[in-house]
């Protein structure tokens, strides 16, 4: 079995796959003040209330955003699961060519999710991740990854009208019925939903106009945690996969299964 973890801003997602089949998956609040012992508790207790053991465990691969965990949850798992896990980094075997000025920037989970997208779906992808953050991730036919957009995300745009305003109060964010709204939660929904959704089919309009690409040629797959409110009603032919860095995470650890996994993490 392989356990696949992929740690984000506000939450951990993570799953286990026996062979091909991710046989279970979950998500953990990401808290950066948790200790390895806290951490190896929330994992180890929640397998097996899955009716997995742990110890059924035999490789683990990790990607985070989160620097703070980066020494956190490789210790983790070194005590609790007796395995060094692979980090994934710019330097791995990904089969895709990274064309960015400084390829260690590129955060792991925009490096997951290309990697998935193209050997999921094809090369000259269109990667779309609305989680705490929303990114944008080009790959173009020859599997050259060139870079995209970074913005924040709905969740963090409700949390600034909430906290940078005087009288906005902390919403719920859902699909509304219309556009115009007679009510100040109403108003603040509205704007989130149809602006965000305006937004990305805007996004994805400028980028294949900039890249000339045709947009029956072209994948776009969308990810994360509002990635089935914001794009299911697009104009584009959107994708939509919430396992999407789970799979590339597997599809990375396959591609490097044979390396020193100690080396690679000294």
């Amino acid at each position: 079995m392989l356990l696949v973890i992929d740690v984000g801003n506000t939450s951990i997602a993570w799953g286990v796959y026996k062979g091909d089949e991710l046989i279970n998956d979950f998500r953990t609040s990401t808290v950066k003040t948790r200790t390895s012992d806290e951490y190896g508790l929330i994992f180890i207790n929640t397998l097996t209330h899955a009716n997995i053991n742990p110890q059924d465990i035999d490789n683990v691969i990790i990607s985070s955003v989160v620097p703070n965990l980066m020494h956190t949850l490789p210790s983790m798992i070194i005590k609790y699961f007796n395995k060094k896990p692979l980090v994934v980094n710019s330097d791995l075997e990904l089969g895709i060519n990274i064309e960015y000025d400084n390829p260690k920037e590129v955060g792991a989970d925009r490096i997951v999710n290309a990697v998935a997208a193209v050997e999921q779906y094809g090369a000259q992808s269109i990667i779309i991740d609305i989680g705490t953050a929303m990114t944008f991730c080009i790959v173009d036919k020859d599997k050259n990854y060139l870079g995209g957009l970074i913005m924040p995300g709905i969740g963090i745009s409700a949390e600034a009208l909430f906290m940078m305003t005087s009288k906005l109060p902390k919403i719920e964010i859902i699909v509304p019925d219309k556009v115009i709204q007679a009510n100040t939660i109403g108003a603040m929904q509205s704007g989130l939903y149809f602006g965000f959704t305006a937004m990305i089919d805007g996004i994805i309009e400028k980028l294949l106009d900039e890249l000339n690409w045709d947009k029956d040629e072209t994948k776009i797959i969308s990810t994360g945690g509002f990635s089935t409110m914001l794009t299911s009603d697009s104009k584009y032919n959107v994708m939509i996969n919430r396992y999407l860095t789970l799979e590339g995470l597997k599809l990375i650890y396959e591609m490097n299964s044979d390396l020193d996994i100690a080396w690679l993490n000294a």
